[in-house]
């Protein structure tokens, strides 16, 4: 049992082991809610510069490791950013998101396309991956992380973000054959590339299908799931003892086919009871996430009582503790730096499984 004690919390409790208290990470936890990042931002305005300059993202995402000691340090980065190693162009524009130059809506657009080589086409991620390892050692847990087939379809399909998602929806309800060799492809340059991030350093990849929420069930079941479980399983191959995270944003309607996908542990949002989702995801199947990232404009004794409650609900085995989607841009640091304080006071001895 010696090794444990020196293996970051966040990954033994990835790996189902039992932990004293949940570990504590949040989405977006390097990002503009900080000071430190918006000086950054200033310096070098374009995002891309940000995530791919090696010195630039190390230290955007060790910001938040300094500021609060967080057990997950996730690679900052965007989940567009192997796009252009298939060979589709695409931009990260200020407050837009990914901005693709040729959208994806042609037999011939997807012939072109080409298999992704990381090595080649994403140096920086190696770099930036093994330096977060050096830097948090055995104090934390190095995340990667991967967009999902059916999300970077849609941006690739839209060309932007999307309120409707009408122009992958017409292609997935008109001409799905198109569709389908896109999302195969993806899925296995998607499954390349969470591979090499983690021969890279990472001990935990999360993937998300942002956009997967947006289909009904029975298309989820043909454009999203096929393709997550396409992912996770090439991964699972060659990496077995790395744990995988899904997220789905808006996922209430889809939770238990999330846990069909693969991923060791589904990431729930706020829509639903965490109680509720471990009863619908099973035993077997861990979970992160749940609190609505508005409670953190709460007072201290709301920040608590949700954190409290989340924590109860989920129980003493398989919870990761974060919040159901990212840190929202105003929130105060004080409440972020009392979120993490909170849960890492927590002790699971008195939580009933």
């Amino acid at each position: 049992m010696g090794v444990s004690s020196t293996t970051p919390h966040l990954l033994r409790a990835a790996r189902g082991e039992v932990v004293d208290r949940p570990p504590v990470w949040m989405m977006r936890q390097a990002g503009r809610y900080m000071k430190a990042y918006r000086d950054l931002r200033d310096k070098y305005p374009s995002f891309r510069d940000r995530s791919e300059i090696p010195d630039v993202a190390i230290e955007v995402s060790l910001q938040p490791w300094k500021a609060f000691q967080p057990d997950g340090v996730i690679l900052f980065s965007d989940i567009v950013t192997p796009l252009p190693g298939l060979g589709i162009d695409m931009d990260i524009a200020e407050g837009k998101g990914p901005i693709i130059h040729s959208p994806l809506r042609t037999q011939e657009q997807i012939d072109a396309l080409h298999p992704l080589e990381p090595e080649a086409a994403l140096p920086f991620i190696k770099t930036i991956l093994q330096s977060l390892r050096s830097e948090v050692g055995d104090k934390s847990t190095v995340l990667g992380f991967v967009g999902a087939p059916w999300t970077l379809a849609a941006y690739a399909v839209e060309g932007k973000g999307s309120k409707t998602y009408s122009i992958i929806k017409n292609m997935a309800f008109s001409d799905p054959t198109i569709l389908h060799q896109l999302l195969s492809k993806l899925a296995d340059a998607i499954a390349i590339y969470a591979r090499y991030q983690i021969d890279c350093g990472a001990q935990v990849v999360q993937m998300f299908d942002s956009w997967a929420g947006q289909l009904s069930p029975q298309d989820y079941d043909t454009f999203a799931l096929p393709y997550q479980q396409r992912v996770f399983q090439q991964v699972k191959q060659t990496h077995p003892d790395t744990p995988l995270i899904l997220l789905v944003s808006g996922s209430a309607g889809v939770l238990e086919r999330m846990g069909q996908s693969g991923a060791d542990i589904v990431s729930v949002d706020w829509a639903v009871d965490m109680a509720d989702a471990r009863a619908r995801l099973g035993k077997q199947v861990k979970v992160q996430g749940n609190l609505d990232p508005g409670v953190l404009f709460g007072s201290k004794q709301f920040i608590r009582d949700r954190i409290l409650d989340t924590v109860r609900k989920a129980g003493n085995w398989g919870h990761i503790l974060n919040l159901g989607h990212g840190v929202l841009p105003e929130t105060p640091e004080e409440n972020v730096a009392f979120f993490f304080e909170t849960a890492k006071e927590l002790n699971l001895a008195g939580v009933k499984s």
